[in-house]
């Protein structure tokens, strides 16, 4: 704690020695023709010379604005608010000799007609944007998005990938914090790629990365992904339909979802609703060659599974949030999501040696159905104690996810002698349950923006796993295999943050302290003892980003950032169940698994939104990997801290235009790694260099008519103990606007060529040499519909913040 102020105190001390400094500065008030200010109003800030928004605000109850910290170039003024027209103003000097403007009143035009018949977003958001401490992905800038789910178009996103198992990692880094909407919502793996999957792609607005978040984010993650919903912040009531139809080789999947908002001087609320339908197959074949000391092979093993499930899924939300006065506003978000779900699995395998015809025959199956629910609700409070952004805002969050399921499992192992079989039955019953509360408070002094917060989450995450014999179909409880772990996870931090903007230097100073306490907890019963595992541990996690514009407009800008952060198991890793996938593959959990700890520097070049060079270096020790060891012809795959590693990369991305009409945006890079672990009693090294390429094409033709194509290429690259061979894909989709631009028809097609195959070898087991090929329904033809409608009556006299929506919005940022 004494280190925590020891750093408040030098925050203060560095940045007030320069918030006495004058800066440069344009402000203007907006009327209407009644000669009514226009609150609310949005005004835009642009560069004169290729009309990039240097910042935004929203005009006060007077209609005022002001943009103050402003450099030496040339400006020009946007205003726009619901019922006017537009408003685009001349250029704007500001120099040593002009360091203030001061704008005759801008006076707002009426639009045709005071009552909006429709609602049409005619502006277009770049494919990529980039901030001083995050990079945003727009996905309306995907045609193809409205037609899948949300993990698709993560899995086109610039840097992130997907593994097999639903795994994400963000420029070759796992254990990444997944967020909607800035909260936390508790999930990975397996778990939390069936979430996404449930969530139509229509609903995203926009994805948000930090690799190097800022101190008043949660230190758990390599990395943070903030997934952002769609929401409408305009007048009066507006609503959103989307429907689409998506069908692969062996599946058909849709994903759908409404959304209606309405928005007065006082209310804003909004309700969604989505239903899905989600289906994939996955084919694995894998062959295990089995040597003995000389290199000679004795035994060849071959497993095929044949893997397929089909999920429903029906959830809602519903929120309000309700100005008090221009500067309070408090509201409330609930979510609820039902999703019952079936799993087959059908395998088989062939033991053969070389010294006898097949030793041994086996197949199986597996029937399960599963119920999943989540229920999660969400207070917050905002209060502005003035106009310079002194604020204070409160957040407080319950989240439940309950699953009942079962899984029903036939064998049967033919020798030649004889055959045999044998059945048994899982009963599984996980549930989670968290409780977080946060407050954050911002204090400028000057040209310094002060902040500080603190957090408090408890979670529980109960699983209960009984495992029963059946004879003559007849359950038989075996309490030898049977489960019951309890994880409790307590977690309690503070942070301070501390940014100052010069003319052309920007600088970012965070520092974050957390307390962990974890209590793991096997239960007993009759045939099992119990056992209890538990930690405590308090670390600070410091954070620092700066930037400087090479150039008096800020086309050209170098930044560069730091942080220390840490990447604590999930649930599920801990738990020490065993899992059957088939006769010859088990996997389970750890329950003396400890957090992952890693630094991270990058240096970045950008010139404006046209090209950015990055360099980055990260460092890992006690990460956490997925170790596979062979007991005999059988697998289990179990993880533990036993990788250490850095690595170094190169990122590159340019949008560039080569003919009008023609958009593409480039995302290459390369990764230099070194890694260290230990498999089979072995020190093991791995090196390698990586590359990876995403093209992402965009054609504007007349008549309303679009298109992208988008291709994706990956060199091999080494997972620890498994080697992922090259792979790539192609996309394409076209769509046309109807209704008078208010929907838009899109015909989308996934990798066209069905190439998106995944070929693994898994090393470090002594004398065994083990190959898994991967094919899943992948090529998928889908069409959609999408329609934006809204009536909106316009009134002159707007004294109340209508935007209070938006100040909730930042607040988790």
């Amino acid at each position: 704690m004494k280190i925590a102020i020891a750093f408040t105190g030098f925050l203060l001390t560095f940045f007030h020695s320069y918030s006495q400094d004058n800066s440069k500065r344009i402000s203007g008030q907006v009327k209407d023709t009644r000669n009514e200010p226009v609150p609310s109003a949005t005004v835009r800030l642009l560069n004169a010379a290729d009309s990039i928004v240097v910042e935004t605000k929203m005009t006060k109850e007077n209609g005022k604005f002001v943009f103050d910290k402003l450099s030496s170039t040339i400006y020009r003024v946007q205003v726009t608010s619901a019922g006017n027209k537009m408003y685009s103003g001349g250029p704007l000097t500001l120099d040593d000799n002009h360091p203030e403007i001061i704008l005759p009143v801008i006076i707002l035009l009426p639009a045709k007609t005071m009552e909006l018949k429709e609602v049409t977003v005619t502006a277009k958001r770049p494919l990529i944007e980039q901030e001083l401490d995050k990079t945003i992905v727009n996905a309306d800038a995907m045609i193809g998005s409205a037609a899948g789910n949300t993990l698709e178009i993560l899995e086109k996103t610039p840097g992130v990938t997907i593994d097999q198992d639903g795994s994400i990692s963000l420029n070759g880094n796992g254990g990444v914090m997944v967020l909607i909407d800035g909260r936390t919502i508790y999930m990975s793996g397996a778990d939390l790629a069936a979430y996404l999957r449930s969530l139509p792609g229509s609903m995203v607005d926009k994805i948000e990365l930090m690799t190097n978040p800022p101190a008043k984010y949660d230190a758990g993650g390599n990395a943070i992904i903030n997934i952002r919903l769609k929401r409408n912040r305009i007048k009066g009531y507006t609503g959103t339909v989307s429907v689409n139809g998506n069908l692969g080789k062996e599946t058909f999947r849709s994903y759908n979802a409404a959304g209606i908002n309405y928005l007065n001087r006082k209310v804003n609320l909004f309700v969604n609703a989505a239903y899905s339908r989600d289906a994939n197959t996955s084919n694995d074949q894998s062959v295990r060659s089995f040597y003995n000391p000389g290199g000679v092979k004795t035994s060849e093993l071959e497993i095929v599974n044949r893997f397929r499930y089909r999920s429903r899924e029906i959830s809602g939300r519903v929120g309000m949030d309700y100005t008090f006065t221009p500067k309070t506003v408090a509201g409330f978000v609930f979510n609820y999501g039902y999703r019952p779900r079936t799993e087959e699995n059908d395998y088989r395998n062939n033991n053969d040696t070389y010294s006898s015809p097949v030793d041994s025959a086996g197949s199986g199956m597996m029937n399960g159905k599963f119920r999943w629910k989540n229920l999660s609700a969400n207070g917050n409070f905002t209060h502005r104690f003035d106009d310079k952004g002194k604020e204070l805002s409160i957040d407080l969050n319950y989240i439940r996810y309950l699953s009942r399921g079962e899984q029903v499992l036939q064998n049967t192992i033919s020798l030649p002698s004889a055959d045999s079989s044998y059945d048994f039955l899982y009963q599984l019953q996980p549930g989670i349950r968290i409780y977080n509360a946060k407050a954050d408070y911002t204090h400028p002094i000057g040209r310094l923006k002060l902040s500080a917060g603190t957090k408090f989450s408890w979670v529980e995450s109960d699983s209960q796993s009984d495992y029963y014999d059946m004879v003559m179909g007849l359950p038989s409880a075996d309490l030898s295999k049977s489960n019951h772990f309890i994880y409790r996870e307590n977690i309690n931090a503070v942070y301070v943050n501390g940014r100052r903007d010069w003319k052309r230097i920007s600088m970012q100073l965070g520092m974050r302290l957390e307390n962990t306490a974890t209590k793991g907890e096997q239960r007993g019963n009759a045939v099992v003892a119990g056992s209890v595992v538990q930690t405590n541990y308090t670390n600070l996690f410091p954070s620092v980003f700066a930037s400087y514009k090479l150039d008096s407009a800020g086309k050209h800008t170098l930044s560069a950032s730091f942080s220390k952060r840490l990447n604590r198991p999930n649930y599920q890793l801990l738990n020490p169940f065993l899992i059957f996938r088939d006769q010859y593959s088990y996997g389970s959990g750890n329950p003396f698994l400890g957090p992952v700890y890693g630094t991270r520097f990058e240096l970045s070049y950008r010139f404006s939104q046209y090209l950015g060079l990055t360099v980055q270096h990260d460092r890992l020790t006690d990460n956490i990997i997925d170790v596979t060891e062979a007991e005999g012809n059988i697998f289990i795959t179990q993880p533990d801290n036993r990788g250490s590693g850095h690595m170094t990369g190169f990122i590159i991305n340019s949008n560039y235009s080569p003919v009008k009409g023609w958009t593409m945006n480039l995302d290459a890079r390369t990764a230099l790694f070194y890694n260290k672990t230990i498999l089979t009693g072995d020190n093991v090294i791995l090196r390698q260099q990586a590359y990876r390429a995403n093209l992402f094409n965009q054609f504007t033709f007349r008549n309303d008519w679009s298109a992208e194509v988008f291709a994706m290429w990956t060199s091999r690259i080494i997972q620890w103990q498994r080697i992922v061979e090259p792979r790539w894909r192609v996309n394409g989709a076209i769509q046309k606007k109807i209704l008078k631009k208010k929907g838009a028809i899109k015909l989308s097609v996934e990798d066209i060529f069905y190439s998106w195959r995944i070929k693994v070898n898994t090393v470090g087991l002594k004398d065994i040499h083990f190959v898994t090929t991967n094919i899943q329904d992948t090529r998928r033809m889908a069409i959609s519909f999408n329609w934006s409608f809204g009536k909106e009556t316009f009134a002159r006299k707007r004294k109340a913040n209508d935007n209070g929506a938006d100040d909730l919005k930042g607040r988790v940022e």
